[in-house]
């Protein structure tokens, strides 16, 4: 890969690394990818020498081993490469684990941190798929079909980057609108129910749709009584029928929730919108 970024400047870069051990200044691999114009534009990645003991717990997350990183450069060695790229520009990390990891980094190499622009694209995929249950990068790149080879440096750096590209065009919100706080915005209120009907007496919590949707204003209508989420009153989890679902179930927080419930014996029921509609 590249050790020089190239003249063109990017959009944003994009930066992941691995850890050797549970110090975070442990870099034993990092991957950085430029992107311009909603396209890939440079790619660069290495396997460090973090100069540190490999932890078990750490190798079978990215299969990355001590003797992997003989002779491989150490941080400090590649500080000025690294600065090269993120320097006085955007830098993009999935949650801000890289950005201490580097700073930590600087610190025990007595290199100065890098002077960059942070996003955390995490919070960028929140905004921009709220429905979806977790926002973890897997998760993110099954979702929007992106290929991916988690725990790589590279192939996580790009994933990241492909999420901020496909977030910006699924929003219409601009990169530079994304570096501002996040708006807050107002609760919608729920749907108030009917005074009678054949769901009177049922708490349902809807998965699938906002809570304010078309199936939970059908099930107020008839009596039901919408809750925020699942808990320990809720009798009904309702799923919108919207196909395909805009959550992976599997890995909803609600869903698992009520499947938990379920089993310690609570009286909730897991049905589809319109099986609901039709009890």
């Amino acid at each position: 890969m590249n050790s020089t970024p190239p003249d063109d400047t990017p959009d944003f870069v994009v930066v992941d690394v691995e850890t050797a051990c549970s110090r975070v200044s442990s870099i034993c691999q990092i991957g950085i990818v430029g992107f311009r114009g909603g396209q890939e534009v440079f790619a660069y990645e290495t396997l460090v020498d973090p100069c540190d003991e490999f932890h078990l717990f750490n190798t079978r997350i990215h299969g990355i081993e001590a003797d992997h990183v003989v002779g491989q450069p150490q941080f400090g060695d590649i500080h000025s490469i690294v600065d090269a790229y993120l320097a006085g520009r955007t830098t993009v990390a999935h949650s801000y684990f890289d950005k201490g990891a580097l700073a930590a980094a600087c610190r025990v190499h007595q290199r100065e941190t890098i002077d960059t622009t942070w996003l955390d694209s995490v919070r960028v995929a929140k905004r921009a798929w709220p429905e979806l249950a977790s926002h973890r990068l897997n998760v993110l790149t099954r979702h929007l079909g992106i290929a991916h080879r988690h725990h790589d440096a590279l192939s996580d750096a790009r994933a990241a980057g492909w999420v901020v590209v496909k977030a910006i065009e699924h929003t219409g919100i601009p990169l530079a609108d994304w570096l501002l706080p996040t708006p807050k915005q107002r609760a919608r209120p729920l749907p108030k129910p009917a005074a009678n009907g054949p769901l009177k007496g049922e708490r349902v919590a809807v998965l699938g749709e906002p809570r304010d949707g078309p199936l939970a204003q059908a099930i107020a209508a008839q009596g039901g009584r919408i809750v925020a989420s699942v808990g320990l009153t809720t009798t009904i989890l309702a799923i919108a029928a919207v196909e395909p679902y805009p959550i992976d179930i599997r890995y909803n927080a609600q869903f698992l929730k009520a499947l938990g419930l379920q089993r310690g014996g609570h009286a909730i029921r897991v049905l589809p919108g319109a099986q609901v509609l039709d009890l």
